[in-house]
């Protein structure tokens, strides 16, 4: 199945409120592609984030738990992060990311998906890989303003976790249901009599 036809909005004009690490908006005035115009548009700007489902050699997937302001709540998280200019790549970043997260690193990677959070006004994606294998390579390496704890769990507590809708992050719930989508659990072995 074909992409449908790109119908791209003229930009009339083009001006940054705000460029801050974090927060960077841009203002737009656009023509669609039938003339109608749309004085007051609004684009948040941002890098491209990566995110890491790790599995280690013995099946459990490396979590973390981390507050998050927004919603005033902690919760599981698979590890994430942003892409940096040293970044050679995706895959280079969301190696860094995970051995600086969790100590873990290694095994075999391959990229399961990219997904935008919001194309309507974000203009960055999210890669999201599949590290199969991984073990424990170090420490952690947190940055000055993070605080969250690694968790190795089962497949069917993150099951649990993301059937109870308790890993809140989208951009993460849909690489994991993309796995267990493609990976359904081996049917149980039979049972001695």
């Amino acid at each position: 199945m074909e992409n449908p036809k790109n119908r791209k909005w003229k930009v009339l004009t083009s001006e940054y409120l705000a460029r801050e690490p974090w927060f960077t908006v841009r203002h737009e005035s656009l023509e669609l592609p039938d003339g109608r115009r749309i004085p007051d548009y609004y684009v948040l700007e941002y890098p491209d984030w990566i995110n890491v489902i790790a599995i280690t050699c013995d099946g459990r997937f490396v979590f973390i738990d981390q507050y998050r302001h927004g919603l005033g709540e902690t919760s599981y998280e698979i590890p994430a992060g942003v892409s940096e200019p040293s970044d050679g790549s995706m895959l280079a970043a969301a190696q860094r990311e995970l051995a600086e997260e969790t100590g873990y690193g290694g095994g075999e990677w391959r990229l399961l998906m990219t997904v935008s959070a919001n194309p309507a006004t974000q203009n960055n994606l999210t890669h999201c890989f599949l590290a199969t294998g991984v073990g424990r390579i170090g420490e952690q390496h947190l940055d000055p303003t993070e605080d969250l704890r690694v968790h190795l769990l089962t497949r069917a507590e993150v099951l649990e976790l993301l059937r109870g809708d308790r890993i809140r992050q989208a951009l993460m719930t849909a690489p994991l249901w993309r796995y267990f989508a493609e990976n359904p659990a081996p049917p149980e072995e039979p049972r001695e009599e």
